[in-house]
């Protein structure tokens, strides 16, 4: 059986910080009827690195709504101050948050939130070019089937964990995910030898951690990454100017093939470690040459992995080729943990409107200026993109920093006027060609 409910202007699938951002800064817009779904009984955010010292990288006004309201009721401070710990938060003297009390912040406010439904399913959206609507069929934890339509659709699903080919062979228990990490610790406790495979943020925690524990008598450790050095997040003041909605924009003016060259040279804005986190490598290598030596403790870059067995032994091989040299070899371990990043979902539910999406040159969906998919001809609904965009908007789509900024573009297109004001000069840098003969720009005819 399925029961039909009331229509809405706006069905929002799955509740990340983006999708949950959007129903906060929508609480507080005058008629209108926005819904979130999310599969999952409840609000979780990155629990197998939940480090219990890992710290956020924005501070807390990249919260859900400050950037673009920052008087919104379901601000991080609003948070600080109905738990309390305002003042203490002040005397800390560190605007950065620990990743655990962010996700603490994020369940506060979806308690808050009546829009936000969990576990409720999507299976399938349609498009009634009758009715012109969008027709969302749902399944909820019960069992019960429910039909919603909705004048417009935001997919905010995230991305999965990604695990590639040339690891992907290995069985389940001789590779996990950095994202289920701290959910294997047991398999981690057993190993007599563990190998991160892939750089970044999350490999580097793993790293910190598994360092941590050789330590104190843990298992051997082995660090092998393509990088071409242990590099460093860019997060420089100035350099920062690229991850701002203005530059934002100026990406998404460009043509497409610059678009895909700049994001293959940006990589270091949101591949690469924090320097904290590398500091905080060092010194526990250090401590490990004064305590035990390194002899169980291993660290190389410049390394490509091709292939993982199980060999006839019983030990897990990984076959290895040294880029510098194209020198190949074989790196023996009991355990692999993937840092190898999260890719984006084409979402099955989308299969019935999938011919109605507009693709760039390399088969993407093409994203306007208003984070909206381009759709066919008569299509009057539309369906915007959270955290899907890279290609059109650069590598800062994903930051939670932008999130706040896309979500007020998100409603203020929705509802056809300014519900919330949209950041006018968010850099210093100018990132446009001059225009010749303007007033101070330096240009002058050729």
């Amino acid at each position: 059986m399925t029961e039909t409910t009331a229509e809405h202007d706006v069905v929002a699938i799955g509740c990340g910080p983006f999708n949950l951002g959007l129903a906060a800064l929508a609480s507080t817009v005058d008629a209108l009827d926005l819904v979130v779904l999310e599969e999952r009984p409840e609000f979780t955010w990155h629990r197998g690195m939940m480090f219990g010292d890992a710290s956020m990288q924005v501070n807390f006004l990249a919260d859900l709504v400050t950037l673009v309201a920052p008087w919104h009721p379901l601000s991080f401070l609003a948070y600080l101050h109905d738990m309390d710990r305002l003042y203490t938060f002040t005397v800390r003297e560190n605007f950065f948050p620990s990743r655990r009390e962010y996700e603490d912040y994020l369940r506060w406010a979806a308690a808050r939130l009546p829009s936000v439904r969990f576990s409720h399913r999507v299976e399938e959206v349609r498009w009634d070019g009758d009715e012109e609507r969008f027709t969302v069929d749902v399944v909820r934890g019960d069992g019960t089937r429910l039909r919603l339509r909705a004048r417009h659709l935001v997919i905010g699903i995230g991305t999965a964990p990604h695990v590639p080919e040339a690891l992907a062979g290995l069985p389940e228990d001789r590779l996990l995910h950095t994202s289920d990490y701290l959910f294997r610790a047991r398999d981690v406790e057993r190993a007599g030898k563990v190998t991160v495979v892939g750089s970044g943020q999350s490999g580097a925690e793993v790293a910190v951690d598994l360092l941590t524990r050789n330590l104190d008598g843990g298992p051997a450790v082995s660090w092998l990454t393509r990088t071409g050095s242990w590099a460093p997040l860019d997060y420089t003041k100035m350099n920062l100017e690229l991850t701002t909605p203005a530059y934002m924009r100026y990406f998404h003016s460009l043509p497409e093939e610059v678009r895909d060259r700049l994001v293959g040279e940006q990589w270091q804005f949101y591949k690469g470690v924090s320097t904290d986190t590398l500091e905080e490598i060092h010194e526990l290598l250090y401590r490990r040459q004064l305590d035990h030596g390194l002899a169980d403790v291993e660290l190389r870059f410049g390394i490509a992995v091709e292939n993982a067995a199980v060999d006839p032994d019983g030990q897990t091989v990984l076959t290895c080729r040294h880029l510098d040299t194209g020198q190949r070899f074989e790196h023996v371990t009991d355990l692999v943990v993937a840092a190898t990043g999260y890719r984006g979902r084409p979402p099955a539910f989308l299969a019935p409107v999938e011919e109605l999406i507009e693709r760039d040159g390399r088969g993407r969906p093409l994203v306007r200026a208003d984070h909206s998919v381009g759709l066919a001809e008569g299509v009057t609904g539309r369906i915007f993109v959270a955290n899907a965009e890279i290609h059109a908007y650069g590598v800062s789509s994903p930051n939670l920093d932008i999130g706040a900024v896309r979500n007020a573009t998100i409603l203020n297109a929705i509802t056809g006027r300014e519900v919330y004001r949209l950041p006018k000069r968010s850099a210093f840098t100018r990132f446009e060609a001059p225009a010749q003969g303007m007033p101070g720009s330096g240009a002058r005819p050729m």
